[in-house]
């Protein structure tokens, strides 16, 4: 005798104006033990959301007197706690995006796949603040709990600093690890985008599965759809066993794809399919997987340029940039500098053995002095030779450490100019000689002039490092190269770095 499945407090709403497609859903998490109330239009679920509360609602994109997002606009301005999941007409990227951004915890393509659908409904309702409670009474689901909830704090805590802009990264983490929406993370090198990432799956429902961080500047062109997608046994030469691809690997847990901007052209449409398919085929395989993954990732490039230049996809980028979080680098934050150097020397020794200096007020002033290009990463370097070349319990930045510190960009030609050079040339830049001419006849040749005057003043500060000139103008490389040669811009013994084409 077949037995009946146990029906939980878990209550539903389902909105579709399909009424197969409607009881196919009712049907379906009626089996699951939910409990399960209808709409057809956006006014009939209006007014169910009037007279109860939800733990998960299932909406339709396209309803005959509105849509999805008006069910998620009203939500949001209720502040209700109802986790929403859409579902988007097949190959509707654009409406998939929408949805996300507009609030959805997930969304579904159709025709809806059964399993995945249970999955993702599964997935809703874990974790919901609105779903009740049931007392644990196996002290180890209380002590489960209570290790997520250190696990997320900790994760924070990992992230060193109290001025308003961490703090706002922070505030901005707890609020995305809520939905199963793609984040991507952009900020210089150095700056933490891992351990971003890793609070973000901290702070998720997801906490309890798999995390996978991935390099992907790290794998070999050749391997990265075996790696990315898994490979069966004599799927190629060498393959001797089956092996197990990072989606799979990350099944109900978060994929941290780090460097996503280094993927060759090829691999980024596989990934895309991959992500808005949900399934993912192993090289040998004879079918695909459903895999059930959130994806998170970092880049220190400007994905928005690399995708006007041709380096990128366009459809890939809006996919990975529903929510960005921007991690600003140390110079924006300089008043994180001394919390951020006690916790370095409290790693740095405990690693060595030894008991944490502290620093002098005058080397913590020198430090705040230095513009660490490399951020975190190059001040921890900062603090490691100088703690291997003191012998003091006060620690003191001495001139090798400092005089050692690499220059921004120092692997460009053109920051390695003589002073001389760079002086002879200021003087005769018109910026320099505080000309002012007056504004002539002509608008586009007075708009030349000052396009001009702003580019030799940003090219004189940084010594004539085009690179560095364009990150700080907010454009790219080949865009500072074209107004260079458009204005007539000779900078002195001018070169490129072959990197940098």
């Amino acid at each position: 005798m077949a037995t009946l499945p146990v029906l939980n407090d878990a209550r539903i709403l389902v909105i579709d104006d399909e009424p197969d497609l409607r009881t196919l859903y009712e049907l379906t998490l009626l089996r699951e033990g939910y409990r399960v109330e209808t709409a057809g239009c956006v006014q009939e679920a209006r007014e169910q959301l009037k007279q109860q509360r939800f733990d998960a609602i299932i909406t339709d994109m396209r309803l005959p007197d509105g849509s999805g997002t008006d069910i998620l606009a009203q939500l949001r301005a209720e502040q209700r706690p109802e986790r929403c999941v859409v579902i988007t007409a097949y190959g509707s990227a654009e409406n998939a995006v929408e949805s996300l951004k507009a609030g959805a915890f997930d969304y579904l393509s159709k025709p809806v796949d059964l399993k995945q659908f249970r999955a993702v409904v599964a997935n809703a309702l874990q974790g919901n603040a609105a779903t009740p409670t049931i007392p644990a009474r196996n002290p180890t689901l209380k002590n489960s709990s209570s290790s997520n909830a250190a696990n997320a704090e900790n994760a924070l805590a990992r992230l060193v600093g109290n001025s308003s802009v961490m703090a706002q990264v922070k505030d901005r983490i707890v609020k995305v690890a809520r939905s199963m929406a793609p984040v991507l993370i952009h900020g210089e090198s150095g700056t933490g985008k891992e351990l971003v990432a890793s609070a973000i799956h901290a702070n998720s429902h997801r906490v309890q599965g798999p995390w996978v961080p991935v390099n992907c500047s790290a794998i070999p062109e050749n391997l990265l759809e075996a790696e990315f997608f898994g490979a069966r046994k004599g799927a190629y030469t060498g393959a001797t066993q089956d092996r197990v691809g990072f989606f799979q690997a990350a099944h109900g847990g978060t994929l941290f794809l780090d460097e996503i901007g280094d993927l060759p052209l090829p691999m980024q449409s596989k990934l895309l399919r991959a992500i808005q398919e949900r399934s993912v085929r192993a090289l040998g395989a004879p079918q695909e997987e459903l895999v059930d993954v959130r994806i998170v990732s970092a880049t220190h490039k400007d994905l928005a340029a690399e995708v006007q230049a041709g380096r990128f996809r366009q459809d890939l980028y809006y996919r990975l940039n529903v929510i960005d979080i921007y991690i600003p680098p140390l110079r924006e934050r300089c008043e994180d500098l001394p919390a951020l150097c006690q916790a370095l020397l409290i790693r740095i020794a405990a690693e060595s053995g030894m008991p944490a200096p502290q620093l002098s007020a005058r080397a913590m002033a020198q430090i705040c002095t230095l513009p660490l290009p490399g951020n975190v990463r190059e001040l921890e370097n900062v603090l490691h030779r100088a703690m291997a070349l003191s012998d003091d319990a006060v620690l003191e930045l001495d001139n090798h450490a400092l005089n050692t510190q690499p220059q921004p960009l120092r692997d460009d030609p053109e920051s390695t100019l003589p002073a001389e050079l760079i002086a002879n040339f200021a003087a005769t830049s018109p910026v320099a000689s505080g000309a002012a001419d007056p504004i002539p006849s002509d608008l586009q040749v007075h708009l030349d002039r000052i396009e001009r005057d702003i580019l030799v003043r940003t090219l004189r500060e940084t010594r004539f490092n085009r690179t560095s000139a364009a990150h700080r103008l907010g454009i790219s490389l080949r865009q500072i190269r074209y107004r260079m040669a458009r204005l007539q811009i000779d900078a002195p013994n001018a070169s490129d770095d072959p990197g940098d084409a």
